[in-house]
């Protein structure tokens, strides 16, 4: 008898996964408070308050770097939601900085299109997360591949072929479906796994 073969792959499980989500949302975050920040300051202006509007800043930043700072200590429970909610706020102050520095280092149009395509490069991250994010269970015995996150299952004797390209340590499944009676099968077309996953998967696949 096979046992089913689990695997797991998110922001508390893949290193990848959770760099990217920390990276696209922490830019993100990092353009809200900046245009936040320009609009309190330059309100505070008016009423020569601008120095509070600064050092709110610097102690909100400086929260999330002894927040980070804990975590990495094991005093906060990293890999929970503070993990990811304190990566997001260092990748924050990360691209906070990068986009204050390109709009008032470099200056001019270049600066500001450079830091205005740090939106399109987030939008994209976290597209990678979704992407290298999956979490499954392949059931050798059923011949089903049931997916969590979003729920769904994949037959394999509706499978016609399994491609597979490692990159780094995973595998990255092209999956190819047959056409029974000329129907279209509807279902993931590509998915991310462990490599262990990719090798049975093809032997199943194949001896089918």
């Amino acid at each position: 008898m096979e046992r089913p073969i689990q695997w797991r792959r998110d922001v508390s499980t893949s290193r990848s996964v959770r760099l990217l989500r920390a990276a696209g949302v922490g830019t993100f975050l990092a353009a809200i408070v900046l245009i936040v920040f320009a609009r309190l300051f330059s309100f505070a202006g008016a009423v020569g308050g601008q120095s509070l509007v600064v050092a709110a800043l610097v102690v909100a930043a400086g929260t999330l770097l002894v927040a980070a700072a804990l975590s990495r200590l094991g005093v906060l429970p990293d890999g929970t939601v503070a993990g990811p909610v304190v990566d997001a706020g260092l990748a924050a102050i990360v691209a906070g900085v990068l986009i204050f520095g390109l709009v008032r280092g470099v200056g001019g149009g270049v600066g500001n299109l450079l830091a205005a395509l740090s939106i399109p490069l987030a939008m994209l991250a976290l597209v990678g997360s979704s992407f290298l994010q999956s979490t499954g269970t392949l059931d050798p015995e059923e011949g089903v591949i049931y997916l969590h996150e979003p729920e769904g299952s994949i037959d394999l004797d509706l499978l016609r072929g399994v491609s597979v390209r490692q990159v780094g340590g995973v595998a990255i499944l092209r999956l190819r479906y047959a056409r029974p009676d000329g129907r279209y099968v509807q279902g993931p077309r590509r998915l991310v796994v462990p490599p262990e996953v990719a090798t049975e998967l093809e032997r199943l696949v194949d001896s089918r």
